[in-house]
């Protein structure tokens, strides 16, 4: 993280030695130590909780590009059922006339004739 050499690290200590003083020098290293991995662990969170918020972004605007996907297709397959559906009922009507002609002859059939009355004609 910082470019801190050997050197540079004992001059910091010799320093520190005769500010704070060899009684206090241990103790303040270890609070100096306990806050920095405190510190290095909220950056690693940070960072994490970034990345996921990121893969969640891509997620949400894959998730709705497939639903726009989905819709253009399921729009497309009913206008095309549309289409087929009308060329059908136009076809039917250039050959028999009214579709609703059709359902009236089929409930007027005569039944069928029963096996026992074919045996007795």
């Amino acid at each position: 993280m910082f470019d801190i050499g050997f050197t540079e690290l004992l001059v910091i200590g010799v320093v520190a030695l005769i500010v704070i003083g060899p009684e206090k020098l241990p103790r303040m290293a270890r609070t100096v130590g306990h806050l920095a991995g405190r510190l290095q662990r909220y950056v690693a969170d940070v960072k994490a909780d970034i990345n996921r918020e990121i893969e969640l972004d891509e997620l949400r605007k894959m998730r709705d590009s497939m639903q726009q996907a989905a819709s253009n297709f399921e729009s497309s397959v009913q206008s095309e059922m549309n289409k087929t559906e009308t060329d059908l009922n136009k076809a039917v009507e250039a050959v028999v006339g009214n579709p609703s002609e059709i359902a009236v002859e089929e409930t007027k059939k005569p039944e069928p004739e029963k096996p026992e009355q074919a045996k007795a004609g």
